[in-house]
């Protein structure tokens, strides 16, 4: 069974910055592709970074210059540093897994920003 734990999320104002981890129970080198998605209350759950398995990275363009998706394969950990952000990136950030098919998810962890 594999499960996914997030942390690092929290409060933050306008222009600041927060590194979100999430760590995988097992070698990570078996997915497919990590990522992390987001869910803003009233909204459907959206992507915001993928990584795949070689390395390639996939950003959703609302972030893109902003956020940077990396994972560190030794400590089965996969990070988003989030940069210069705004009161819209305010949600709960979810870390997925895809393998054989399957998606596995994290609990999520919340990110506020104010304005």
């Amino acid at each position: 069974q594999v499960q996914l734990v997030e942390s690092g999320g929290g409060l933050v104002q306008a222009g600041g910055s927060l590194r979100l981890s999430c760590t995988a129970s097992g070698v990570i080198f078996r997915f497919n592709a990590m990522g992390w998605y987001r869910q803003a209350p009233g909204k459907q759950r959206d992507l915001v970074a993928t990584i795949a398995r070689g390395g390639s990275t996939n950003y959703d363009d609302s972030v893109k210059g902003r956020f940077t998706i990396s994972k560190d394969n030794a400590k089965s950990t996969v990070y988003l540093q989030m940069n210069s952000l705004e009161p819209e990136d305010t949600a709960v950030y979810y870390c997925n897994a895809h393998m054989a098919g399957v998606d596995y998810w994290g609990q999520g962890t919340q990110v506020t920003v104010s304005s």
